[in-house]
């Protein structure tokens, strides 16, 4: 018969530490650092992006120099650093938007005033509507008012594609859609 001996109580408390540390150890080293544009407001500090007085867009759209104070990330090339925040840390990338010479204060005014003549649809490259709003004096005032609400909430934009010029820190809209990738939090039963 063989008997199976205890572990001594050094040996015991050491094994018993280490199957409850090493799953945190691992934890805490595999914790995967953060690209640095992927940084969230408030973690990076980037200088004002100089905005073009014609399109009030920004001049150059591809790259905002940022510093991160305080913060590990890892860049482009994938090598981590740490910011002092005296030093240029990355390039952060800047949105930027179409811009070709229509204007959403003159559309908008337009629309208010002459829309009935259907002038705001002929500036937006709608011609086609534009004369069914002349003949019809602007399908007897319903369709301007339409028009109008349409035209200021940036529903209907320019018929190239492009975007209306408004001020870079103006009344713009941004259109959130949902596609595959969006994350959809369930309601709980209340």
């Amino acid at each position: 018969m063989m008997f199976k001996m205890a572990l001594p109580r050094e040996r015991w408390s050491v094994w018993l530490s280490a199957v409850f540390l090493c799953p945190f150890l691992l934890n805490v080293l595999s914790v995967d650092v953060e690209k640095c544009e992927e940084l969230r407001l408030g973690q990076y500090i980037c200088d004002a992006p100089k905005i073009s007085d014609i399109t009030q867009e920004p001049e150059n759209c591809t790259n905002n120099t940022a510093s991160a104070p305080n913060i590990t990330c890892r860049n482009h090339n994938n090598i981590v650093s740490t910011f002092s925040g005296k030093e240029i840390g990355f390039y952060k990338p800047i949105p930027c938007r179409n811009v070709t010479g229509y204007s959403y204060k003159v559309a908008v005014a337009l629309s208010l005033f002459l829309g009935w003549l259907g002038a705001d649809r002929f500036y937006l490259g709608y011609p086609a509507l534009g004369l069914l709003k002349f003949c019809t004096v602007g399908f007897c005032g319903i369709g301007s008012l339409i028009d109008f609400v349409l035209i200021s909430v940036q529903i209907v934009g320019p018929a190239d594609g492009s975007n209306y010029i408004i001020d870079y820190y103006g009344a713009r809209l941004t259109r959130l859609s949902i596609d595959n990738d969006t994350y959809r939090k369930r309601q709980t039963d209340m």
